[in-house]
């Protein structure tokens, strides 16, 4: 019999941990752009009694994440899908940043919903920024978040809107289309007998956390922490434990939902503790 296939893409601190967590007894496919960074996590996890594959991908491309996909499927059925890479506004221009963390992610829920085994779940990592600009889009882009095709994605008239040149406002709009498209694609994986659901991370303990605490919005963000409820960042540990309880049998009733793990900042936000802007949070 085939080993239980777990897809995790993305190699960073939040990827490394859900790794870890639904690896055991599985067998591991690990993708990521950075070649490096892959085989470092690839061979720290089998030091470990890990069984792992690894894949270097671009979501950005759909050749890439369609030959992602079948080589997941070839390895046994697909149960688990964790979609984690992204890039955030002090790491990429925000054109860059909607074709990996809009585009990217259109890609991988397309790719495998095609693949995905009955019975199986996967997660896509947003944030609580697709949260906090929840409301704050017009009602004709979030439509056309939600339900354009995929490849007509980047062809949307909205992208020529100066306020999406900035890398914050790019990134909150692709991380509340993520939430949208996840929504909308429950329906197709449900045809197959699986689930989709989202995570909404908030401020939390990775090098990427950390790129944007040691940038420009570093003070905002720390006063966003200050102001929650738990007054701490997160850690990639809290993250894994909500992924798996997404991909686990205790939420089978669970799909098209996006679940807020932010330490409560967004209700500190709507509760009016603090007010943001445009640049919004970061995982």
């Amino acid at each position: 019999m085939a080993d239980e296939v777990v897809v995790v893409i993305g190699a960073g601190g939040m990827g490394q941990a859900i790794a870890r967590r639904q690896g055991p007894g599985k067998r591991l496919v690990l993708a990521d752009f950075d070649e490096a960074a892959l085989g470092r996590t690839a061979e720290a996890l089998r030091g470990e009694g890990y069984r792992v594959d690894v894949h270097v991908v671009d979501v950005s491309s759909a050749p890439s994440v369609t030959e992602l996909a079948a080589a997941a499927a070839a390895a046994g059925p697909v149960v688990q899908v964790a979609h984690t890479a992204g890039l955030s506004p002090t790491q990429a221009a925000a054109d860059r940043i909607l074709r990996v963390d809009l585009l990217g992610v259109a890609h991988v829920v397309d790719a495998f919903g095609a693949v995905v085994a009955p019975g199986g779940a996967g997660v896509v990592i947003a944030s609580m920024a697709g949260s906090m600009f929840a409301g704050r889009f017009p009602a004709e882009l979030e439509g056309a978040l939600a339900f354009t095709p995929t490849e007509q994605l980047m062809d949307l008239p909205f992208w020529s809107d100066e306020a999406f040149a900035d890398p914050g406002p790019a990134y909150g709009v692709a991380k509340r289309a993520n939430q949208l498209r996840v929504q909308v694609a429950s329906l197709a994986w449900g045809a197959k007998g699986a689930r989709i659901n989202s995570v909404s991370p908030g401020v939390i303990s990775t090098p990427m956390g950390q790129e944007e605490l040691d940038g420009e919005s570093g003070a905002q963000i720390r006063a966003q922490v200050d102001a929650s409820g738990t007054k701490r960042p997160g850690t990639p540990g809290d993250i894994a434990n909500a992924v798996a309880f997404l991909l686990g049998p205790e939420s089978s009733f669970v799909t098209g939902a996006d679940l807020l793990v932010d330490g409560g900042v967004v209700a500190a936000v709507r509760s009016g503790a603090i007010s943001i802007g445009w640049g919004g949070a970061t995982t």
